[in-house]
């Protein structure tokens, strides 16, 4: 790709990542294998809803790869990852346009031998994680899900964010005191029901 070729690029992608390299024939079926889960997880708790959370993703490589992913898979993620903040974030604004109210917003998890109990315990906890992200300001809730849910190093984070690893930290430490004390006053207000019950 020609230095000024990124310029011509839609403004929604042209700022996501570093200059990918050429694509080998055949490498974006590896690149979407290689980067499915990652991209369906970060798009599903940047709060794009589960019922589209499969289109999205599908929008992500697509866009991708239409607009100038080019390079070996295992150096896509940045690419991806920039695509996929804007993909989620304008699936966001369209479910608040058609005013969308998930009744159910996670499925049943993947594990027949769980019992009701365990199954309505973890539909609850994915339910209030889904709703301190959701409170979370963008910047905070980004580096929080791929240090605390991906499990990504803060120099991996600083790479794909293109900030420096002390903002990551700043970022990631208010991230985490936020997180405490909503989770904190979820706990509060749950005492305070079983206590009236």
């Amino acid at each position: 790709m020609q230095a000024g070729a990124l310029n011509e690029l839609p403004t929604e992608v042209a700022d996501v990542g570093p200059e990918p390299l050429p694509l080998a024939q055949g490498e974006a079926t590896q690149v979407v294998a290689m980067h499915f889960d990652f991209i369906w997880r970060l798009l599903r708790r940047l709060g794009v809803a589960e019922a589209d959370v499969d289109d999205a993703a599908q929008q992500v490589f697509l866009t991708a790869t239409s607009k100038g992913l080019r390079g070996e898979a295992a150096r896509a993620r940045p690419f991806l990852y920039g695509v996929a903040l804007r993909v989620a974030a304008n699936f966001r604004r369209a479910a608040r346009r058609r005013r969308e109210v998930s009744e159910d917003a996670m499925g049943d998890p993947h594990a027949p031998d769980l019992a009701a109990d365990d199954v309505a315990d973890l539909r609850r906890a994915r339910a209030v994680l889904d709703a301190i992200l959701e409170e979370m300001p963008d910047e905070l809730r980004v580096v929080f899900i791929l240090s605390e849910i991906e499990q990504m190093t803060a120099a991996s984070i600083a790479e794909l964010e293109r900030i420096p690893p002390g903002t990551v930290a700043s970022r990631l430490r208010r991230a985490r005191q936020l997180f405490r004390m909503r989770l904190a006053s979820v706990a509060e207000r749950d005492l305070a029901e079983g206590g009236e019950g």
